[in-house]
């Protein structure tokens, strides 16, 4: 058995690299994310390394190995890609399994898609009606303000649909002016809210359309933030989304979803999707915290850079093929 480590950018041109030198009888023993080599590598890419054997002709027979010394099965091509793109194996092994057996060795990537989608549906949230409040929270950085635009500006081109602003971010410079541009860009009602006891009374107050409120991007353990997290939980009639980038890393992720757990959120907003590689390693986090995806940011223009999740968006996401663009905003 002849041994051989093939690194590459993605598993596509991996295993592609594996086929042409060992062979297309080769089995695949591993796959793991790896550092890039030289200076990439210090900059933090990363590269899919496959390990594979191909047979060889032995001159001399050699005695079997011991049953406690066998090798762990080898991934098939289906399951390589999926663990590959950082994804548990468990969940991997699930969706392959959900692939009818004689199907498996040539599955296409629409079928691969289909079987991962199907898997992912519990994490797409329903399209429901707006509550009367959305709250967006989250850490700094991570995309709240734009999103909001990009909500407000979606709904008002598809359904003529005009809703609030509440700006709750008075802790960054030019946030509340920010959002102010877009209140006036959309013709949108627009109410500032500095203090934990100011946006208590915007919630408490009656508003003709549903608002989007913008929160401040502090730490969850400020004492401010701790109290802003008490008003939200605590108002009726609201939806509270977690914002968090594609790309956090799934122990950072996790720390994020602990940190704001005090607010109640109900929905999580994945944004910068263009910014990550994959949606794969935050997969077994998310079934974890059964949290739905509410939507999908994939760029800084809007509004077209927002997609309502759905199992087949996100399956695409994992598959680190690219999202749509939001349609009909015309």
């Amino acid at each position: 058995m002849h041994l051989k480590r093939f690194r590459s950018n993605n598993v596509r041109d991996a295993l592609r690299a594996v086929r042409e030198e060992l062979g297309p009888d080769a089995l695949v023993l591993s796959t793991a994310m790896v550092a890039a080599r030289g200076w990439r590598g210090l900059m933090g890419a990363r590269e899919v390394e496959i390990t594979a054997a191909a047979q060889r002709q032995e001159s001399i027979a050699r005695p079997p190995v011991s049953a406690d010394r066998q090798t762990p099965p080898p991934l098939d091509n289906i399951t390589a890609q999926l663990v590959a793109t950082g994804m548990d194996r468990a969940i991997a092994d699930e969706v392959v399994a959900s692939i009818p057996a004689k199907g498996r060795r040539m599955a296409s990537p629409a079928k691969l898609r289909d079987a991962l989608a199907n898997r992912l549906a519990r994490l797409a949230a329903p399209e429901d009606e707006f509550a009367r409040a959305e709250v967006f929270i989250g850490p700094p950085g991570a995309g709240k303000t734009t999103t909001i635009a990009k909500i407000a500006a979606q709904e008002r081109a598809r359904r003529g649909l005009r809703l609030g602003f509440i700006a709750a971010d008075g802790f960054r410079v030019g946030a509340v002016e920010q959002l102010q541009t877009y209140a006036d860009i959309l013709d949108a009602p627009f109410r500032v809210a500095r203090t934990p006891e100011e946006l208590d009374a915007a919630l408490a107050s009656r508003q003709r359309v549903p608002v989007l409120v913008d929160t401040a991007g502090r730490a969850p353990s400020d004492p401010m933030s701790r109290e802003l997290f008490r008003v939200i939980s605590e108002a009726p009639e609201v939806r509270t989304h977690l914002v968090i980038p594609a790309g956090t890393p799934a122990s950072a992720a996790r720390r994020i979803l602990e940190g704001y757990s005090d607010a109640r959120p109900s929905r999580l907003v994945l944004t910068k999707l263009d910014e990550a590689e994959s949606l794969s390693p935050l997969v077994s986090l998310l079934h974890e915290w059964q949290l739905p995806i509410s939507y999908v940011g994939t760029g800084q223009s809007v509004p077209e850079d927002l997609n309502r999740a759905t199992a087949e968006l996100l399956a695409a996401s994992v598959l680190g093929e690219s999202a749509p663009l939001a349609k009909n905003l015309s």
